[in-house]
């Protein structure tokens, strides 16, 4: 005889499906956070090369050459970060198609907050050139 409380085995395979799609969202997030991760380093990199190396005090060293490689980290980052971007929308949009679940989108938003940053560097770093 079953108790009042006991579930279906239907109703526990949801509820084993709704936590696998929870871990996968949650998986998601901490990709694109570890994407977001790597290219705020790399613009940060980019950006330390470009502003400190560029003064040209290393032998052998010109000031283009450090201008050069601090723009391509720079660059590199925010590509990073859009690649992550797009990484996590289609995982995510495959997840609500198939299980119409919800998300949230702060992982996305602080992606694309980083990215704007990482850009607003770049266009101060070809702007600003010697």
């Amino acid at each position: 005889m079953e108790s009042q409380g006991a579930k279906s085995s239907n109703e526990l395979a949801q509820d084993r499906t709704n936590l696998a799609v929870d871990r996968t969202l949650m998986a998601a997030s901490r990709s694109l956070m570890a994407w977001v991760r790597t290219g705020l380093s790399m613009i940060g990199f980019g950006f330390t090369i470009y502003k400190f190396l560029s003064s040209g005090a290393g032998p052998g060293w010109s000031a283009q050459n450090p201008e050069q490689a601090g723009i391509f980290l720079i660059a590199l980052g925010i590509v990073s970060i859009i690649f992550g971007a797009i990484e996590y929308t289609q995982t995510v949009g495959d997840l609500r198609r198939e299980y119409h679940c919800k998300y949230r989108k702060y992982p996305l938003i602080m992606a694309f907050l980083v990215g704007g940053l990482g850009l607003s560097l770049l266009i101060e770093a070809l702007i600003n050139r010697t």
